[in-house]
């Protein structure tokens, strides 16, 4: 049978949280296309973004549409500017992004099959969609629930310095 209705969804709607000092807004989750995909709308502030981190069974595809950031992997450094895209493989290529610039970057992010959507209301804080750039990094605290909590999602999390010491 053909569906008979299309999913729309307003401006700044979705459930938005603050997490590892970015702000994540769920446009489309899992649980509206079977798990096949979703789509998160990422705000990066100057100086801030993930650990270097893993997730071996997620393929995710970022397209920067402000600003920038670094992308590393363990075997390439990447400078993604306005317009960029980027394909992390399926397969648990290490990798992480940073803020590096004064300006916030604000970025898409398609990943498939969903489950960083689910991760990222799990262990963020909700706010409001639109709400300031907080960038506060997290606490030691909630870095060890977030790792605890990464794990449940496929997920592996490396130390912030992980780069630094391959090189």
């Amino acid at each position: 049978m053909r569906p008979t209705s299309i999913s729309t969804l307003d401006p700044q709607a979705g459930p938005t949280v603050s997490q590892a000092g970015g702000t994540y807004r769920v446009v489309v989750s899992g649980d509206q296309t079977n798990q096949a995909y979703a789509i998160i709308d990422m705000l990066v502030p100057p100086h801030s973004g993930p650990v270097p981190h893993a997730h071996p069974t997620i393929q995710e595809t970022f397209y920067v549409m402000e600003g920038e950031v670094v992308v590393r992997s363990e075997t390439q450094t990447y400078v993604a500017k306005k317009g960029a895209v980027v394909t992390i493989p399926l397969g648990g290529a290490v990798h992480n992004f940073t803020n590096e610039s004064t300006a916030p970057a604000h970025m898409l992010c398609v990943v498939a099959p969903a489950g960083l959507d689910t991760f990222f209301l799990t262990v963020g804080q909700p706010i409001v969609a639109g709400q300031p750039l907080a960038n506060t990094p997290p606490t030691p605290e909630q870095q060890q629930r977030i790792g605890a909590l990464a794990k449940q999602y496929g997920q592996e999390v490396f130390p912030p310095d992980y780069f630094a010491k391959k090189g």
